[in-house]
């Protein structure tokens, strides 16, 4: 087991997980407020989605080298995969969260107003609450997405020990070099967390569907 890989992969997605739901959930709450520009913008956001991890990272390596936009080289650093890993994760960000706000009843969002309670209010006393198993589900699948990410990390960052080598990394050195044991015990981890992600993440609406189902009955 390669604990530092393990361990910087870990660091990798907590990072993303504190930067990027805040971001998803304001990226989410104003496409609520979009109308002919939402289909260009939702088609911007999930373009991590269907572009080649090969594009996406050229893309990533051309602008984050040389000065970048900090004025100095961002590539083969932490800091260069967790920008890329915060534009990967996009999609996983954004669109459960916006679904749960877009499953709000506007009748609710219309009786708060009456009420005399601002946006701000509305956002924090309602929204936010009513969305909470989305931003859940948003959060447990970027964390299990950034511990799997190979392509886009390994174009940016290179496999630098304690630097930028991640676990999915470390599993095709390994696989490189003939480490099957240690190739298949890290393999064997990924697919547990990725597995407990998609069984919460399903849970929690599956959860939510069925009382829903059990309130109409």
């Amino acid at each position: 087991m390669d604990i530092d890989a393990i361990l910087l992969s870990l660091k990798l997605a907590l990072w993303t997980l504190a930067l990027i739901i805040p971001f998803g959930v304001w990226v989410a709450h104003s496409l609520l407020r979009l109308n002919r520009s939402k289909p260009w913008v939702e088609a911007a956001l999930a373009l991590p989605l269907v572009l080649p991890p090969t594009v996406l990272g050229y893309y990533l390596l051309v602008g984050l080298g040389g000065k970048s936009f900090l004025g100095f080289p961002l590539v083969f650093s932490f800091t260069g995969i967790l920008i890329a890993s915060l534009i990967v994760n996009l999609p996983f960000a954004i669109q459960p969260i916006q679904r749960a706000f877009e499953a709000i009843n506007p009748e609710i969002r219309e009786a708060a107003q009456v009420s005399g309670l601002s946006n701000w209010q509305i956002f924090r006393l309602i929204e936010l609450p009513l969305a909470w198993r989305g931003i859940t589900s948003a959060a447990v699948l970027t964390f299990a997405h950034t511990l799997g990410e190979f392509g886009v990390v390994l174009m940016v960052g290179g496999a630098i020990p304690g630097e930028t080598k991640t676990v999915s990394i470390a599993i095709y050195d390994k696989v490189q070099s003939f480490d099957t044991a240690g190739a298949g015990a890290l393999a064997l981890l990924l697919l547990g967390i990725s597995l407990i992600a998609i069984a919460l993440s399903y849970g929690v609406f599956g959860k939510s569907a069925t009382q829903r189902g059990k309130g109409r009955g």
